[in-house]
């Protein structure tokens, strides 16, 4: 059985700002760390999303052994699974929605630029939580 994240109140969020993170010095931290600073990245993102959408949708062991399991091939699914989280996010909040972020996230990743994909997401993380 999941996991169920008790549902916050609607006001004063404390836990929702520390999911608001810059990206250039993530992306710098990954960059100096030739990646490895990335897997701590990609837990935030996930807890964001489990946190703001109210369930366990992402689980940090999973989308690392499924990664390492099939050579990569899970992290382009998670791209794109992540995409229609916060599409789904935006949705529950009223936030202007990005209806084509999970094909992108896809489609980018495809091209061996996650990296980027992440900035996006965060992006889009950050726009939710501020």
């Amino acid at each position: 059985m999941d996991h169920i994240i008790p549902k916050q109140p609607a006001y004063g969020h404390p836990e929702k700002s520390k999911y608001n993170v810059s990206i250039p010095v993530y992306l710098i931290l990954t960059l100096i760390t030739c990646g490895i600073f990335n897997l701590y990245w990609n837990y935030m993102q996930m807890e964001a999303c489990n946190y703001l959408l109210n369930r366990q949708e992402f689980k940090f062991s999973h989308w690392i052994l499924f990664s390492i399991i099939t050579c990569g091939i899970y992290h382009i699914f998670y791209q794109y699974k992540m995409g229609c989280a916060i599409v789904e996010i935006q949705k529950n909040n009223d936030k202007d929605i990005s209806d084509s972020l999970p094909v992108i996230s896809c489609l980018v990743t495809l091209f061996g630029l996650s990296i980027v994909v992440d900035c996006i997401h965060q992006y889009e993380i950050n726009k939710i939580v501020s």
